[in-house]
């Protein structure tokens, strides 16, 4: 006899779609980073595809990403977790001799919270990317956005955990010592092949 658990797969679906705004003085592209929790303070960074600043500024990346636990534990976690999101910039020319280091344009932070409790733990908005004192974007342009899509889904996964059962087992993996007939005709064969090797 046995009992039924229950865990939960729990599926996080990020997609960044396009950018809008952003209006930058040099020429080179541009790339979205996330950081995700992963519990015990750390984080798991995600970066997108460089596109061009003066292309049309789209992406339409899905990144997935799947939380398995218990139920409560895998919820109470995520919900107290949140995704930043950072636009950034790379410059194009090339420096001898020298690795090309990006430039944060903006920054943006999204409870998962939210998209819980959001209908069907789903949403699509532009989210506005906080300037921190940049250089690199015209100060009387519109604040750069970025269109983004975040989705939960969780799926349970039944379990079934046997007790350990009592009764002893003969090495067939019968529970009919002495009485089994595949028992008795397997040691009848032994015998026999012994005999026959002599």
């Amino acid at each position: 006899m046995g009992y039924q658990s229950y865990s939960s797969t729990i599926s996080c679906e990020i997609r960044i779609i396009r950018a809008k705004n952003i209006d930058i003085k040099t020429q080179g592209e541009v790339f979205v980073r996330c950081y995700l929790s992963a519990g015990n303070n750390k984080r798991v960074q995600i970066n997108t595809q460089h596109i061009p600043t003066k292309s049309d500024l789209l992406w339409n990346e899905t990144f997935s990403l799947d939380c398995s636990g218990s139920d409560e534990d895998s919820i109470s976690l995520l919900k107290q977790g949140s995704v930043i999101f950072e636009l950034r910039w790379r410059s194009t020319a090339p420096f001898i001799g020298r690795i090309n280091g990006s430039k944060l344009l903006g920054r943006a932070e999204i409870p998962w919270k939210n998209i819980f409790l959001s209908p069907n733990m789903e949403i699509e908005n532009w989210v506005v990317m906080i300037q921190k004192d940049n250089k690199w974007v015209d100060e009387d342009a519109k604040p750069a956005a970025v269109q983004i899509g975040m989705k939960i889904q969780e799926s349970a996964v039944a379990s079934i955990k046997r007790k350990k059962n009592d009764r002893k087992w003969d090495d067939c993996g019968c529970c009919m010592v002495g009485m089994c007939s595949s028992c008795v005709d397997y040691d009848i064969f032994a015998i026999g092949a012994a005999f026959e090797a002599l």
